[in-house]
């Protein structure tokens, strides 16, 4: 594939000789790295897939040219040489390559997953995509800092038909963010032609479609790649915004190591493209131009050989990560309990306390974390001057201004994507997705992404988000408004899950998700907002995994969740009647649960039922019947029931929407069924 451009400009000889002998240097390190690893994977050093980065030297060297040690980097898969540009030892990245405890992700990611955050490289990701969101939120962290620092992503040309790049750009144009977003346009998505995937060809003239500046350059020619990068990075730190960078050009080896080549492209257009190697034409221009002697450059690249050797050997000598290890970083230790928290075991709140309803006492509880926490900002649509769809942020925005009270497009992956790139680089995201049914379209960011970055970046990036919105069957909001979906999220390891019932256990709980170090979705039943309850006037968190004796009883226990605990406890004042006595435990969270105290509750009564207005197939209810049947299987007088919501979506009519969820008298039957048992 022919491309025409304008080339770099000469350098001046005597100004530029040190520079262009540190891009020769810095790109002939990447080379032989690469070359390496190739010969690495092919010995079975190499445990999973091998992605170089030959041909493409220019772009990394030339684009990091311009950054300091506090900018940051989010690239893809292809990305060893962004890691090596931005400084990531040679010795860290083969260590990685070869799955040992000294790589730069101790073993956890391989090829695809390098992680360096102390060299500002933020993580390479497999998917394709989630770089240009991450990319754009440590841009957002950073206007809220009031710093100078720039974030980077570095991206294929399969990226730009995806929804990450139309999404990413947008928000980085709407709230001028100070981002570069860097394609590596090498002319194929895997296997598949960009000629082919693209209506329009151009990369760098979609930057007009969300009003930025784009701009192609010759991505094998170093100093045009510099002169663009350093201009787009001058104009974000001016506080102008982000650009649009497309470099053309091509990848000379196989998508992955091991991978055959030439059924979709052919030997002589791999041959032709190696004709405009970077580093060959780099190298050419400083013999000619008589800024460097062949014996300055033969010097140069015995050294870097002698470095990849050193890499190597260093690698193969490192030790494998030690097994016990394979299941840490997946929660931060920084959300153990804090020293001074207040963290009530029982149902009944404190004194002095004051009755507000669910949604007035979670509101209190985001104002004072604002008031304390100036890292803390919202996204989501329509919580700005709106006040949010439930009066979930109403004056906050008077209060703390658009910065920390953002109003989001329509585009849950984007602004969910982008609050993970804000939480790895200093702020606290709370996204406001409304109604649960909306964030599905964010799934991938959810759980590739945020709930696995403290664990690929082994600890040493936190994920301090809290993901909200509305769930339940209420009001006839029919089947895409009207979800739960909470024991899907609790599958997922690195995610905390929060199902309060009542405006005192709502308040406490989001303060100490506000604190804690770890992602967590809290999700809030519609039916319960204008719920009435007395909440403590005093600062309190509740901590997660302490479960609610919410009622004390001797013949049953039933676990409610959420709505749930509010119809049985209607139940079980028509049960009192018949001489039933009911326990009632209400889990609060589900991720983590508190098994224990269910438990115990059984040991105690002999019978336990599940409450779930949520599905029953795979659902929270399973997992705890299973839980006590493996622990308190001895102190069961009878078989575990559960009462579950209908397996079908939410019908709109009233009368249909009744038929589908437990209600009071329901949940009342269902007890006197299993006493009778």
């Amino acid at each position: 594939m022919e491309i025409s451009l304008t080339p770099a400009p000469r350098p001046l000889a005597a100004s530029n000789r040190q520079q262009l002998l540190k891009l020769y240097r810095q790109m002939l390190l990447i080379r032989q790295c690469e070359e390496q690893l190739a010969r690495s994977h092919q010995r079975g050093l190499i445990h999973g897939a091998c992605h170089t980065y030959v041909g493409q030297e220019a772009i990394a060297v030339g684009v990091c040219a311009n950054l300091r040690s506090d900018d940051v980097v989010f690239s893809t898969h292809r990305g060893h040489g962004h890691a090596l540009a931005k400084g990531v030892p040679p010795r860290e990245l083969f260590a990685e390559l070869f799955g040992r405890q000294t790589g730069c992700s101790h073993g956890r990611g391989g090829s695809m997953h390098l992680f360096a955050p102390e060299a500002g490289l933020m993580g390479t990701t497999g998917i394709v995509g989630p770089c240009i969101l991450q990319a754009a939120g440590a841009g957002y962290s950073f206007r809220l800092l009031k710093t100078d620092r720039v974030a980077v992503a570095f991206f294929g040309d399969g990226a730009v038909n995806n929804g990450a790049f139309h999404e990413g750009l947008n928000l980085a144009a709407i709230w001028k963010l100070p981002v570069l977003f860097v394609c590596e346009n090498n002319q194929y998505a895997t296997e598949v032609p960009f000629a082919y995937a693209a209506g329009n060809p151009r990369v760098a003239a979609r930057g007009e479609a969300y009003g930025l500046p784009g701009v192609e350059v010759d991505g094998n020619d170093v100093q045009a790649v510099q002169s663009a990068a350093a201009e787009a990075v001058h104009r974000a730190r001016r506080g102008e915004g982000a650009t649009l960078l497309e470099c053309k050009t091509y990848r000379t080896r196989p998508h992955a190591e091991g991978m055959g080549d030439y059924t979709y492209r052919s030997r002589a257009e791999v041959a032709d493209w190696k004709t405009r190697c970077p580093l060959t034409s780099l190298r050419q221009l400083l013999l000619e131009d008589q800024l460097a002697e062949e014996a300055e450059l033969t010097a140069i690249e015995a050294e870097v050989q002698e470095a990849v050797e050193d890499a190597q050997q260093f690698a193969e000598k490192s030790p494998l990560p030690d097994a016990s290890t394979a299941t840490a970083h997946v929660y931060s230790p920084c959300s153990t309990p804090v020293a001074d928290a207040r963290t009530p075991v029982a149902y009944a709140p404190g004194s002095p306390a004051r009755e507000l309803t669910f949604m007035q006492a979670t509101l209190e509880g985001l104002t004072e974390a604002m008031a304390q926490d100036p890292t803390i900002f919202v996204l989501g649509e329509g919580i700005g001057k709106r006040g949010g769809n439930f009066n979930t942020t109403t004056g906050l925005y008077d209060r703390f201004g658009p910065e920390r009270l953002r109003d989001t497009p329509i585009c849950e992956r984007g602004f969910v994507g982008l609050s993970t790139g804000a939480a790895m680089t200093g702020t606290r995201p709370v996204v406001d997705f409304m109604f649960v049914d909306f964030v599905l379209d964010a799934m991938g960011e959810f759980i590739n992404q945020i709930a696995k970055m403290q664990y690929m970046s082994s600890g040493r990036l936190t994920m301090p988000i809290l993901l909200r919105g509305c769930i339940g069957i209420n009001g006839s909001a029919a089947t895409h408004h009207s979800g739960s979906y909470y024991s899907l999220f609790a599958h997922i390891p690195g995610l905390r899950v929060v199902v309060p019932s009542n405006p005192h256990d709502a308040k406490g709980l989001l303060k100490r998700a506000l604190r804690c170090h770890d992602p967590v979705v809290f999700l809030e039943h519609r039916a319960l907002l204008g719920l009435k309850g007395l909440v403590p006037a005093d600062d309190y968190e509740i901590e997660f995994g302490q479960a609610a004796v919410v009622r004390a009883g001797t013949d049953v226990t039933v676990v409610a969740l959420s709505i749930a605990v509010q119809h049985t406890l209607k139940a079980c004042a028509a049960l009192e009647k018949d001489g039933i006595s009911v326990e009632l435990i209400d889990p609060r969270t589900i991720a983590p649960l508190d098994v224990a105290t269910i438990v115990q509750s059984v040991r105690k009564t002999g019978r336990l039922l599940i409450v779930d207005e949520s599905f029953a197939p795979c659902g929270i209810g399973a997992e705890i019947a299973a839980q006590v049947a493996d622990q308190g299987f001895d102190d069961l007088d009878a078989p575990i029931r559960r009462l579950n919501g209908a397996h079908t979506p939410t019908p709109y009519s009233p009368t249909l929407e009744k038929a589908v969820v437990p209600n009071a008298e329901t949940i009342a039957q269902a007890i006197r069924d299993l006493v009778a048992e």
